[in-house]
């Protein structure tokens, strides 16, 4: 039976069982054997991770032609403007094309945990959230998203992916959660989230 775990990523984690110098990476949160992460989560953003041994899941949640809605909470430098969340929701030319539209919009500081360390702060410039609803993973996307409209990202979470989300899981914690059997179970999963 195929395993499917829910990771929340903590800051300064590499998505990597295998050791990099003296940097944490799953192995020092994960000990189940033969789970592989389902697509990246860099190291210096946090949120949901998806963990399974299940090839098929793992492909049909990291490839970008199944379009699997991703749902972010960057905290960003600023307060956007309407025609910087339009140009998000549009789409933002990056240097390696221009990104699919996504759902942008203003949201209140969610009830989360502390980082460790904390974002730097200036007194003199305030910060915004925005929730971000993307359906591609390009590399650092969000952040050169925000950072093209002119709004610099200081903290990234992944809130969801497809229809799992964090729930109440803190950093470093896990669950195990039911793995659909083959792609229509898992279509028929997100048309429930939906």
């Amino acid at each position: 039976m195929s395993r499917l775990i829910l990771f929340n990523k903590p800051f300064q984690v590499l998505c990597q069982f295998s050791p990099e110098g003296d940097k944490q990476t799953l192995k020092d949160f994960v000990s189940i054997p033969e789970v592989y992460p389902a697509g990246r989560l860099d190291y210096d953003s946090e949120g949901l991770l998806l963990l399974t041994d299940a090839g098929y899941l793992q492909h049909l949640i990291s490839d970008p032609r199944h379009k699997m809605s991703k749902t972010y909470w960057a905290q960003v430098e600023r307060i956007p403007d309407t025609p910087a969340l339009e140009q998000l929701s549009r789409g933002v030319e990056l240097k390696d094309g221009i990104t699919r539209p996504a759902k942008a919009e203003l949201m209140d500081e969610p009830k989360i945990w502390p980082r460790n360390p904390p974002i730097r702060e200036r007194k003199n410039i305030p910060t915004a959230w925005i929730e971000l609803k993307i359906s591609e993973g390009k590399n650092r996307q969000v952040r050169r998203m925000t950072a093209a409209v002119g709004f610099p990202t200081l903290r990234l979470i992944r809130q969801s992916i497809g229809p799992w989300s964090l729930q109440q899981l803190q950093p470093g914690e896990w669950i195990e959660v039911s793995c659909p059997k083959n792609k229509q179970e898992l279509e028929k999963l997100i048309k429930q989230k939906n």
